[in-house]
């Protein structure tokens, strides 16, 4: 990849070491600031990009949903839905019994039949959500793509998301809007310049990802600037051998909560000498009422 801080070409990080698991039925919002690496996940866990370290395990069939994505430029809306379905896995006639309504929800129009090359990034937005949502994947990802067009469109989108939603699909969305990732998705996770800085529900993570905004905007230029660079710069020098070492950190103070938990629980919690003879009596007492009530009905 191009060096974001330096001339030329040089490898950098654009993930570094982000682990998570997300299930059937999860709603994910992805927040974080432009080349924090949000893009490149949704690429890797559509299959677009191949990870060059780690593990990934995806059950199901995915489908990516980003402004234009996958368009052919030169070929007309209606031949890209054909085209676009076709690269799904759809027959000819599955894709005409599904045409027509693909055309109605774009709002597109007459300008179904014109060259992709000629739409806004709107129209784009609106003919791949249009494609996407009615190839039924089990796990849908969006980029951006309702960060452009009209507002009805955006609401429109946002049913039929919730319609996925009701079904039980597995969702990855990435928006600017907080607002939109807020009223959508049930977990979120924030992304920052490679790093999962935070996974968990969404209104914890919106309200501190929208408390660091407020922050950094109270920076001055020069500020804003130089906190930039440096965390740029910690993309590049991050390398695997940092990543193992991190990790190696990790599980030595999970293994030293572990032990302390053992310690305590063998020495601290053991019960009293008194509080074993009140147990003692106390069983007696129980076994005597249990026999009274046998004898005597």
């Amino acid at each position: 990849m191009i060096n974001p801080v330096g001339k030329g070409v040089q490898k950098f990080w654009a993930l570094k070491g982000i682990s998570f698991e997300v299930y059937e039925g999860d709603v994910v919002g992805i927040v974080g600031v432009n080349g924090s690496g949000k893009s490149t996940l949704l690429n890797i866990l559509s299959g677009l990009l191949l990870p060059t370290s780690g593990e990934l395990t995806i059950n199901g069939e995915t489908t990516l949903l980003a402004v234009g994505a996958g368009l052919r430029a030169q070929l007309t809306g209606r031949e890209n839905i054909r085209l676009k379905s076709l690269m799904m896995g759809k027959s000819n006639k599955e894709i005409d019994a599904q045409m027509n309504d693909i055309i109605d929800f774009s709002d597109l129009g007459e300008f179904i039949d014109q060259p992709v090359k000629d739409y806004s990034s709107g129209m784009k937005a609106k003919l791949g959500f249009s494609i996407a949502v009615h190839q039924d994947p089990d796990i849908l990802i969006i980029d951006e793509a309702l960060s452009v067009g009209d507002q009805t469109f955006a609401q429109k989108a946002l049913s039929k998301m919730h319609e996925f939603k009701a079904q039980g699909k597995t969702i990855f969305f990435v928006s600017h809007s907080l607002a939109q990732v807020r009223e959508f998705t049930d977990k979120a996770m924030w992304i920052q310049y490679g790093d999962l800085k935070a996974f968990g529900s969404t209104k914890e993570i919106a309200d501190d990802y929208q408390a660091w905004n407020k922050w950094f905007n109270t920076l001055s230029r020069t500020e804003k600037k130089a906190y930039q660079e440096e965390q740029k710069e910690k993309q590049v020098a991050f390398s695997e051998e940092q990543l193992a070492k991190n990790i190696a950190q990790d599980q030595a103070l999970v293994d030293d909560e572990k032990k302390a938990i053992s310690q305590h629980l063998a020495v601290g919690d053991a019960m009293p000498i008194s509080s074993w003879l009140l147990f003692g009596l106390s069983f007696i007492g129980m076994l005597f009422f249990i026999y009274q009530y046998a004898m005597w009905g």
